[in-house]
């Protein structure tokens, strides 16, 4: 059947039957006519051509959906990987500049000790009640730290200062956390021989020691070391108290 006939439809056939069986009397039957109408078929229906070239065209357009949408997704991880890894430089750089601001303030406050403790008198030529404070200090270097132990073999931190400024008249709490809260609180780069050093803070140090001038102080350190005097350097203190 060819496309293309005239007004789009095709005309009705007809369609003979066989030859029909002959009678019991031998006469031949007349053969059976039947026409069938055929259904009309509307040639603008779309061809296979035309729906597989419709459909090619529906799937490369989807295609480009796709990968629009696949390209944004990427470019969006990209650029928060390049936010996460700048927000990780940036905290980098703050947290490198916050060390050597505080090796900074370490550095300078490690001279301003040094610079006080030479522009200072010498220990010696202390009267009163610190030169007796100092005196009895120096006369326990050497000897040993237990916890807990009050002397006069043997101190812990806080028992070494209390006996100290007993020499003086002063009464100092037993433990280096009380200690903490006596007297008047300065700054460590102004402290002078006879105040008290302390590490931790105000009414919560943990250890206490009592500066001697030249940039030294004499505490009673650790079991390892006993009564000794040491640089401020070796172990700077975070606070220190004048008593005196």
């Amino acid at each position: 059947m060819r496309a293309g006939v005239a007004g789009g439809v095709l005309g009705t056939m007809a369609v003979t039957a066989g030859a029909a069986p002959s009678s019991s009397g031998g006469q031949e039957s007349t053969p059976n006519e039947t026409t069938a109408q055929l259904p009309a078929l509307d040639v603008n229906l779309p061809t296979a051509t035309e729906q597989a070239a419709d459909s090619l065209q529906r799937s490369a357009h989807q295609y480009e959906l796709d990968d629009a949408r696949d390209q944004a997704a990427d470019k969006a991880a990209d650029e928060a990987q390049e936010q996460k890894t700048e927000a990780a430089e940036a905290r980098r750089a703050e947290q490198a500049r916050q060390a050597e601001q505080a090796r900074a303030e370490r550095a300078a406050e490690r001279t301003a000790l040094s610079s006080d403790a030479e522009t200072s008198a010498p220990d010696e030529a202390a009267t009163g009640s610190v030169a007796e404070v100092l005196s009895f200090l120096r006369a326990q270097v050497g000897k040993a730290y237990v916890m807990g132990a009050s002397g006069p073999n043997a101190y812990d931190c806080s028992s070494l200062t209390q006996a100290a400024f007993k020499q003086a008249g002063i009464d100092l709490p037993r433990v280096s956390q009380d200690q903490s809260t006596v007297g008047t609180q300065i700054s460590v780069d102004q402290a002078q021989p006879g105040d008290l050093l302390f590490w931790g803070g105000v009414g919560s140090a943990h250890h206490v020691a009592v500066y001697v001038g030249n940039g030294n102080y004499i505490d009673a350190a650790n079991p390892e070391k006993g009564v000794v005097e040491q640089p401020l350097s070796d172990y700077p203190p975070d606070s220190a108290a004048r008593v005196l």
